[in-house]
C-alpha cells in the first residue's frame, strides 16, 4: 500500500493553507503534529476527497484518489463526528455498514467484535443521545473501522478519553498499523510517542519534517535541561525559555526548559521527549 501526496496547496481567500506539501505514506501509523492553523485539518480533508487542493494530486497505489472503489477502503473519524441520536450504538453501527457497502450477516459480527474492541458492549442498546463524550468518541473510532480499512484517518481520535480508554485505543491503533495505513492528527503528543512509525511536522501548510519518533527525539539531544527556581525567579525562566512543564518540588519549581545553551549552570541535562520535540518547533516562551 502506497499513498503519495505530490505538491498539494490549497488556496483560501486570503490564507494559504497548504503550501506545496509532499510526503509517502505506507503500512504503518504516521502522527500529523501542528499548531492551531498549521493546515492539519485541511490536508485530512484532501486526502478524504472532502476538499480539492488548488493544486498537486493525492495518489492510492498509483492513481488520483476518488471514486467508489477509493471510499470502501478509507476509513474517517472527523474531528467533531455526528451522530444520529436517536439510534442506538448498535443501529447506528448497522446504517454505517450498509452505508460502506458490507453485508448484513458481516455487519452484525462486525458490529459485535468492534462494540467489544471499544469497550461499548453493555451499552449496545442504549440511544446515542444519552452517550458521553468519551462513549461517543469511541464509537466514532468504531464506525471508522468498520471496513476493515486500507488508508485510516483519525482526527483527535483521544479527545474526552479517559487515560485507561486512551491506552485501549492506543494497543487498538498498533495492531491495526501493522496492515494498513493510519494518519493520526493529534494535540495529545503522548499518544504518538512509542507507536509512531513516523512524525509529520507541520507549521503554516508547509512540511517542516517527518521522521520517526526517535529520529526527532535524538536532533534535540542537548537541548532539554531540568532544574529548580524559586518562585521570584519563575516569570523571569517563563519569558526567556520554552518551559515544558513546571512542578513544585520541595518548596521550589522544577523546570523542564529547552533550550539551545545550558540556561543555568545549576540545569542537568535531560533525554529529549517527543513533546520536548514539538516545543522545540512550535513552542514559546510563556
Amino acid at each position: 500500500m502506497q499513498l503519495i501526496i505530490k505538491n498539494v496547496s490549497k488556496q483560501y481567500p486570503g490564507t494559504l493553507a497548504l503550501d506545496n506539501f509532499s510526503a509517502e505514506l505506507t503500512n504503518g501509523l504516521y502522527g500529523l503534529l501542528g499548531p492551531n492553523g498549521a493546515g492539519k485539518t485541511t490536508l485530512i480533508s484532501i486526502i478524504t476527497t472532502l476538499l480539492q487542493p488548488t493544486a498537486g494530486t493525492v495518489f492510492y497505489n498509483g492513481k488520483p484518489v476518488g471514486g467508489r472503489d477509493y471510499m470502501r477502503i478509507l476509513g474517517y473519524l472527523p474531528q467533531y463526528p455526528q451522530f444520529y441520536q436517536n439510534f442506538t450504538a448498535q443501529e447506528f453501527l448497522h446504517y454505517m455498514a450498509a452505508m460502506k457497502g458490507i453485508r448484513k450477516k458481516e455487519a452484525r459480527q462486525r458490529t459485535a467484535e468492534l462494540l467489544e474492541q471499544v469497550n461499548l458492549t453493555e451499552h449496545a442498546n442504549k440511544k446515542i443521545g444519552a452517550f458521553s463524550g468519551g462513549m461517543r468518541q469511541r464509537l466514532g473510532i468504531a464506525q471508522a473501522i468498520l471496513n476493515h480499512p486500507e488508508i485510516l484517518i483519525l482526527d483527535e481520535p483521544t479527545a474526552g478519553l479517559d487515560p485507561k480508554e486512551r491506552v485501549r485505543f492506543r494497543n487498538l491503533i498498533s495492531r491495526l498499523s501493522r496492515d494498513c495505513i493510519i494518519i493520526l492528527a493529534t494535540h495529545i503528543v503522548a499518544d504518538l510517542e512509542f507507536a509512531a512509525k513516523e512524525v509529520i511536522l507541520l507549521k503554516e501548510g508547509k512540511l517542516l519534517k517527518k521522521a520517526s519518533p526517535l529520529a526527532l527525539q535524538n536532533e534535540i539531544a542537548g537541548k532539554v535541561w531540568s532544574m529548580k527556581v524559586q518562585e521570584a525567579e519563575l516569570e523571569q525562566y517563563m519569558a526567556r525559555y520554552v518551559i515544558a512543564s513546571a512542578a513544585i518540588s520541595d518548596g521550589a519549581y522544577a523546570l523542564r526548559i529547552i533550550s539551545d545553551k545550558q540556561p543555568h549552570e545549576n540545569a542537568r541535562p535531560e533525554q529529549p521527549r517527543l513533546e520536548d520535540v514539538y516545543l522545540s518547533y512550535f513552542g514559546e516562551p510563556s
